[in-house]
């Protein structure tokens, strides 16, 4: 039995802990939040060790196998490193942290301690991207010259129940990073399929106002191919679930695919079936398949499964420390080049086009 602890019980804390649930062989037995209304629906779900301080949950460490950290952005460098020191596995939300510098300074204590991470980029656990990468690496659609990467969501809603949006969410210096933290799996996507890539052109919109950035235009170029890529993302649409604005589409020398040809082309009908096949595994005594019924949150048991897999059989986890690197390095250069273009008018502004 994989012994979890629970570090940070916000909206992704308690969604780990609650999937962690499903998953045999694992089981969460302590949690740490500075809420009291966090750790009471912890102790709802009987989780019998809580404790406001994750340093004091550490100190009680010694039956603790793995802890998965969903702490605020800027807490993710000194919690990681400090549940590395203890010789503990670790799940961490995404983004590993808020710069390159912090990245590295957690690459360096997983590697000294000796200790598994991962870092949840659960976009790579969507069926339909795992399909849609099997068939560019058959070569089915040959030489990859484009690829587009779209998520245009309302970042702001609830997420499946409404609740506060607390303060660090819009403080740029705890946050790191304002949609691009939604952005953060297209960037991830982009060089998961291939490879380490660098940032050419990046444009942020502010239309909310806020010190975050709430769309983002950015266009890359693959290092080793000489695939492009094209990533647009947003928090100013109002979306409402079952409806969800994302999609990868590859243009290549031989043919065209996109993880919509895989997607349910009917979400409200996808919802209807998964819940119902639920309702009678649950009456039939079987275990059901947790979040199916949402298509893409099922991604977030898939990639615990995968952690905790790799954990019994002493594997490497498919996102690493490097990875999250890699995207943070991505980001860091898109708010560099936008800063060092800020104030320049296009090169087409909206009235010279319509001139044309």
């Amino acid at each position: 039995m994989i012994k979890v602890a629970a570090i940070g019980l916000g909206k992704m804390g308690l969604f780990h802990l609650k999937n962690s649930r499903f998953i045999d062989g694992v089981k969460v037995i302590a949690a740490a939040d500075k809420s009291k209304r966090a750790l009471n629906e912890a102790r709802h779900l009987g989780i019998k060790k809580l404790f406001f301080d994750y340093k004091e949950l550490l100190n009680h460490a010694n039956d603790i196998d793995a802890a998965i950290i969903a702490l605020p952005n800027f807490l993710h460098a000194e919690s990681i490193c400090a549940v590395a020191e203890k010789g503990v596995d670790i799940f961490v939300e995404k983004p590993l942290a808020r710069t390159t510098k912090e990245c590295e300074e957690i690459m360096k204590a997983v590697q000294k301690h000796g200790v598994k991470l991962m870092c949840g980029h659960n976009y790579r656990f969507f069926d339909s991207v795992e399909k849609t990468k099997e068939i560019i690496e058959e070569g089915r659609v040959g030489d990859v010259e484009v690829a587009t990467l779209e998520l245009v969501i309302d970042g702001f809603a609830p997420f499946f129940e409404p609740k506060p949006i607390v303060d660090w969410y819009f403080d740029k210096e705890k946050k790191g990073m304002g949609c691009l933290d939604s952005g953060f799996h297209l960037l991830d996507l982009f060089r998961w399929f291939f490879g380490d890539a660098r940032v050419s052109y990046a444009y942020l919109g502010y239309r909310f106002n806020l010190p975050l950035e709430d769309s983002a235009l950015v266009i890359l170029h693959s290092i080793k191919k000489p695939t492009r890529g094209i990533v647009n993302v947003g928090w100013f649409s109002r979306m409402i679930f079952p409806e969800f604005n994302f999609r990868v589409n590859v243009h290549g020398t031989a043919g065209f695919v996109s993880t919509d040809h895989f997607a349910p082309s009917n979400m409200y009908f996808h919802v209807v079936k998964e819940a119902t096949k639920n309702i009678l595994r649950r009456v039939l005594g079987r275990k059901i398949h947790p979040l199916t019924y949402t298509y893409y949150y099922s991604s977030y048991v898939k990639e615990l499964d995968h952690f905790f897999s790799c954990m019994k059989n002493d594997s490497n986890p498919m996102v690493q420390a490097k990875d999250g690197l890699e995207v943070v390095k991505m980001i860091e250069e898109i708010y560099e080049i936008c800063e060092k273009t800020e104030g320049e008018a296009p090169l087409i502004t909206t009235t010279a086009k319509a001139s044309i």
